[in-house]
């Protein structure tokens, strides 16, 4: 039996895949909290920024409103049903438990930053009316759709369809789309601003690392257990999803940048985003596509503060204990 073999293996023991359950404890290790993650500090640093920074922020936020639900809904609709071993589930309802975690803290930030009713209707409403959002949206929906349908994975089309799906989300999803939102947070606070937001982000931020893993291990498996749907062709899909994720980034980057902000453009962020495509891409062990290099020092610097910050706070507040570590390196 293979793990995208048709059926519902509910037996643990023996374990065919000990890695996922594995990942699943180690998830559970790192449970949080949206009441940890102080955001009434950033109130004061709402009124120091320009214009132009405070509509980057409200743009971030309205992206936020409802990136994580997407995850979510592609998860419950098309991964759960098609991973067949008990472990790689379990992995993924814990998963499903930090994406709503994620939608409460982005819930709790709207709330924190945007004090009128018909700002905050608006921002959750971005996917609809606000066409760089709504882009990115398109660019979700297109690839839910393209496996809701399948039932079963019974050919080696419909298994690379649904291998499609899954690097899509987590590669150009939690990987590209969230990681430049994460840029825009870690920009402001290598400024001093909205230390709040980056805490919790960087919670959110381990998550999404973890949940990228965990979608690349299922990928490594299912190459191991049936190497021929690895093919020139799927190569090819995906570097041409990537691009087309990091072209509607960019577009998001123009939006929320203009003609540029200190130490923030849209040029800069194209070459992160070409940057981060890449490492996806090898990830995947395939070719890289742009060979740019990262040029936000502030990123190779905030995960190793904010990582140790993190081990700190969590070792020394709550009973859970933190183990394992995070490739920060391999994912910027």
């Amino acid at each position: 039996m293979t793990l995208l073999d048709p059926g519902m293996d509910l037996t643990l023991r023996p374990m065919r895949y000990p890695g996922f359950y594995d990942r699943y404890r180690a998830a559970i290790r790192n449970t949080w909290t949206v009441e940890e993650v102080d955001l009434a500090s950033d109130l004061p640093d709402l009124d120091r920024l320009t214009a132009d920074e405070l509509h980057l922020v409200k743009r971030l936020v309205a992206f936020f409103a409802t990136g994580d639900s997407i995850v979510a809904n592609n998860l419950v609709l098309n991964l759960y049903k098609h991973l067949n071993a008990p472990e790689a589930r379990l992995y993924l309802s814990r998963q499903l438990f930090e994406e709503a975690v994620h939608v409460q803290f982005y819930l709790t930030l709207l709330d924190t930053y945007l004090k009128e009713d018909e700002e905050r209707r608006q921002a959750f409403a971005a996917i609809e009316h606000i066409p760089s959002i709504r882009q990115k949206g398109e660019f979700c929906f297109k690839w839910i759709d393209s496996i809701s349908q399948l039932d079963v994975l019974d050919t080696a089309g419909r298994r690379r369809a649904f291998l499609l799906n899954l690097i899509c989300f987590a590669a150009c999803i939690e990987g590209l789309f969230f990681y430049g939102a994460f840029a825009y947070v870690y920009w402001l606070r290598s400024r001093g601003l909205l230390n709040g937001l980056a805490s919790g982000t960087n919670w959110v931020f381990r998550d999404e690392s973890m949940h990228m893993e965990f979608a690349f291990s299922v990928v490594d498996t299912v190459r191991s257990e049936e190497p021929e749907l690895f093919d020139d062709e799927l190569t090819a899909q995906v570097t041409e999803m990537l691009e087309e994720a990091v072209a509607a980034e960019l577009a998001f980057a123009h939006d929320l940048c203009g003609d540029g902000l200190p130490g923030m453009s849209a040029t800069d962020m194209r070459a992160y985003l070409e940057y981060v495509a890449d490492q996806r891409l090898t990830r995947l062990g395939m070719p890289r596509r742009y060979g740019t290099a990262n040029p936000f020092g502030f990123m190779e610097l905030q995960d190793v503060q904010e990582l140790s910050n993190f081990f700190e706070r969590r070792v020394s507040a709550y009973q859970v204990g933190i183990e394992g570590s995070v490739a920060f390196d391999e994912d910027f």
